[in-house]
């Protein structure tokens, strides 16, 4: 399963971006690549940094690199629950996908919910549920489970 993240507003304090479920290569082939992914939700991160350029991390303040990263689920002391966890992020540790509505509620890590607000994802529990939900059933399946961010 290939979730792709697509950042679409970078902003001062925050960042927002569009989370889909990516289509299976051989159907976009077989569609002539005008099937489209399905949009889960939407993401809030902190500050995007142009770490090609010289950017640099502010600890806590900072969206993580582009790339593509795996994804489990793991327990969160922090949290007391299991959530998803991104592997093999450069330069950050404990990178979740979890529910919060402001940059506050993050210090790397990714909210998901619904961006219907300036600044903010709403609903961002029920969208956790369903992303970790589909994730779960991925595992179930025997498939690897990664995240491209752009």
């Amino acid at each position: 399963m290939e979730l792709i993240l697509t950042r679409i507003a970078k902003k001062k304090d925050y960042t927002i971006g569009r989370l889909s479920l990516s289509l299976n290569p051989l159907l976009k082939e077989r569609e002539g690549n005008t099937a489209k992914d399905i949009y889960l939700c939407d993401t809030l991160e902190p500050t995007w940094r142009d770490y090609a350029h010289g950017g640099r991390k502010i600890k806590g303040h900072s969206a993580i690199p582009e790339g593509r990263y795996a994804v489990v689920i793991s327990y969160s002391p922090k949290f007391k629950q299991w959530l998803p966890i991104l592997l093999g992020v450069p330069n950050f540790s404990g990178i979740r996908i979890h529910a919060g509505n402001t940059a506050k509620d993050t210090e790397g890590c990714i909210l998901v919910g619904e961006n219907r607000e300036v600044g903010k994802v709403l609903d961002s529990r029920k969208w956790l549920k369903g992303i970790k939900h589909k994730i779960v059933e991925a595992k179930e399946r025997g498939e690897a489970v990664w995240i491209t961010i752009e």
